[in-house]
């Protein structure tokens, strides 16, 4: 199995329940293609040192599981993925860093 860890920083802080509804809908999206083994997704948790941060405080971390590095690469093409992106870099421009790697555990 691979991992595809993402971090994602919105560039203004975002309600919680914004956040949440980002989420939820990336999660919707890709569970649903039957590519993905697995989803998990968490918040950032603040602390006062992140005002000192380098490069850019993350809003949240998202982890996806899938088979072999084929299947990730086919999850960069999903139907609706460019659509999903789009609509909230309008909304609430975001950046995003990832890796690749196996499990850590």
């Amino acid at each position: 199995m691979i991992q595809h860890t993402m971090i994602v920083a919105f560039d203004e802080p975002i309600p919680s329940d914004e956040l949440d509804e980002y989420l939820k809908g990336l999660e919707e999206l890709t569970m649903g293609t039957g590519g993905f083994q697995s989803f998990a997704a968490r918040h950032h948790l603040r602390v006062p040192v992140d005002d000192h941060a380098p490069v850019a405080v993350a809003s949240a971390v998202v982890q996806f599981g899938v088979t072999d590095l084929d299947a990730l690469n086919a999850s960069f093409s999903l139907p609706g993925i460019g659509e999903f992106i789009d609509g909230w870099q309008a909304r609430r421009p975001y950046k995003v860093i990832w890796v690749n790697h196996e499990p850590l555990a």
